[in-house]
């Protein structure tokens, strides 16, 4: 059993550290000013289907609801602590702190719980309204921090070797709408990784048998 429980804990720390460091990738203003939109959608997509995975992991480990949107409170507080370290070096730490997750997880534990505690529910309803409703809660966030253009003056970029020269920034080239197309990647991957995070309990227990 304390063999079992181990692992178990040691996966949620692993999952969680990786939602930060993706968190931070997100923060990166110097990232965020190059690729505007497109870094916007991509980590957008990445910080659902990380959240996902460890909540569906997560809650259904415990089978009570109400756990996705704690462990959606540890990401919060390891990127806090991370972002202070940030801080500590120089970069801006008001960008991307707002904890974005945790209305996100409370739908994935709103899903479980209003079908009765059904998994099949869980990774269709949650992963769905996961997937659509981060992106939008990311662009809420946004809109409250910062302007990223404003923050690189601010903070100038350090000198970069010729492979890191950056390009002209890909504002409107792609994506006429970053939230809609973050929703609908989203919504459609976070399903897939709901049932994964389902299914590495099954794992977990095999290899712990």
């Amino acid at each position: 059993v304390w063999l079992r429980r181990c692992t178990h804990y040691l996966f949620i720390v692993v999952v969680t550290v990786n939602s930060t460091l993706l968190t931070i990738n997100a923060g990166d203003y110097i990232f965020y000013t190059d690729w505007a939109w497109t870094s916007y959608v991509v980590f957008s997509i990445s910080q659902t289907l990380m959240l996902v995975v460890g909540a569906t992991y997560y809650l259904t480990f415990t089978g009570v609801p109400g756990t996705a949107t704690y462990y959606a409170l540890i990401m919060t507080v390891y990127t806090w602590i991370a972002k202070g370290a940030w801080f500590a070096l120089g970069y801006p730490y008001d960008f991307i702190v707002t904890p974005v997750w945790l209305p996100s997880a409370m739908l994935i534990d709103l899903a479980y719980w209003a079908t009765k505690k059904n998994k099949h529910s869980l990774i269709l309803f949650g992963g769905v309204l996961c997937g659509m409703s981060l992106p939008l809660f990311n662009m809420v966030n946004l809109i409250t921090v910062a302007d990223p253009l404003e923050t690189a003056f601010k903070y100038p970029r350090p000198t970069l070797p010729p492979y890191m020269t950056p390009i002209e920034p890909q504002v409107g080239k792609f994506y006429n709408s970053p939230v809609a197309l973050g929703a609908g990647a989203g919504a459609v991957l976070s399903v897939t990784f709901a049932a994964l995070g389902c299914k590495l309990n099954t794992w977990t227990y095999r290899w712990m048998a």
